[in-house]
């Protein structure tokens, strides 16, 4: 394992500025060929996290909606599945702490204990309820402790299914970017996410190269089979620790760092066309939370052909490496207070990212005007 050094902020931005310049040396890939180059220069995507999911509950048509309005140039829905086999987007298929159905007494005893992806979890399920009854529901906040002014908006917006979010992004001219959540389980139970994403997919004409989509997932199995059934790219996400569960639920001993070393990368290639891996997989931290030096996953990313698009770039102290938090950190709003996220995001876009994930899709797409000028 390579052991990693603390440097000072402006060199990291020097290593960063040095990586941006041997990524760009590797050629142009195919991969690089289907990213947007403004005139030829590289442009990384901004990607709605779950839609403006730092000023607005997730995965509402409210956030995502602001996120389109704040210059994203696709949005994300993490898609699940009713009992009656529609998709929706929810961050889980556990609804307990994104949802107030606790507050419905007409769905107490839908309340169970399940094991999914090997993890137990106790609260109430996507697949126990038909659309109708989960459209009886309203979003809230997930994160109310780093995000209290997001609280007043509880109450306010139902879950969105899988067409309405389209919908949104195609009045808008916006890309989609769907992960399948849970797809091992889902696939357990005869609830299969890849079928109807596909049919919904083709029938809204979205299923092509040239289509404005991309499909991720942290599983590997089910982006295989996507790839004999569909052109739209496929991204495979990478953890920072532990294994996709399709691979563990086969006893397959590969791991997520497995999956990024050259040969696990040239894998991937065969059948996906980007890789989404944590950010602190480019840029690690140490122990304290420090930055350390840049690893050379962009450059070997690029080297295979994969684009890659790192997740998740958020305001909050809380998310921000101690190099980028501001404010007294004895004061009890330090964890929850703006740290200086594009200070985050320059360190990135100079490394040479095809595109991120952020909460904040204003200040990701100011940043990248910022480094790139205006597109």
């Amino acid at each position: 394992m390579r052991t990693f050094t603390r440097r000072p902020t402006a060199l990291l931005v020097a290593a960063a500025l040095l990586m941006l310049g041997l990524t760009q040396v590797a050629g142009a890939t195919s991969a690089d060929e289907r990213v947007d180059r403004g005139g030829g220069r590289r442009i990384p995507l901004v990607i709605g996290h779950r839609g403006a999911s730092g000023y607005r509950p997730e995965h509402t048509l409210a956030s995502y909606r602001l996120a389109i309005e704040m210059g994203a140039d696709y949005i994300e829905p993490d898609l699940v599945s009713t009992k009656d086999h529609m998709l929706v987007a929810r961050h889980e298929n556990d609804i307990t702490g994104t949802t107030d159905v606790a507050a419905h007494p007409e769905f107490a005893d839908r309340k169970t204990t399940k094991t999914i992806d090997g993890v137990e979890h106790t609260g109430w399920f996507t697949e126990d309820f038909t659309l109708a009854e989960l459209r009886t529901l309203r979003a809230v906040e997930r994160l109310p402790d780093l995000r209290p002014t997001n609280t007043a908006f509880n109450g306010l917006y139902q879950i969105p299914t899988f067409q309405e979010v389209i919908d949104l992004a195609k009045r808008a001219g916006v890309g989609i970017y769907p992960e399948t959540k849970h797809p091992t389980y889902f696939d357990s139970i005869g609830l299969s996410l890849e079928e109807p994403l596909l049919a919904t997919l083709r029938a809204n004409g979205l299923d092509s190269r040239k289509a404005k989509v991309f499909i991720q997932s942290f599983e590997t199995a089910n982006l295989k089979e996507l790839h004999a059934e569909t052109k739209v790219p496929l991204v495979q996400l990478i953890d920072e620790v532990g294994a996709p569960y399709d691979l563990v639920a086969a006893g397959d001993p590969r791991t997520y760092a497995d999956l990024i070393t050259p040969a696990g990368l040239a894998e991937i290639a065969t059948y996906a066309d980007g890789l989404g891996p944590s950010k602190n997989l480019i840029v690690p931290r140490d122990a304290a939370g420090n930055l350390l030096d840049p690893t050379s996953l962009v450059r070997d990313a690029h080297r295979a052909g994969l684009v890659v698009h790192p997740w998740t770039f958020r305001r909050e102290n809380n998310f921000l490496p101690l190099d980028f938090r501001q404010g007294n950190p004895a004061s009890p709003e330090f964890i929850r207070a703006a740290g200086d996220l594009p200070a985050e995001l320059r360190l990135f876009f100079r490394l040479g990212v095809d595109g991120v994930f952020s909460d904040n899709a204003d200040t990701a797409v100011a940043t990248r005007h910022q480094v790139y000028g205006r597109t």
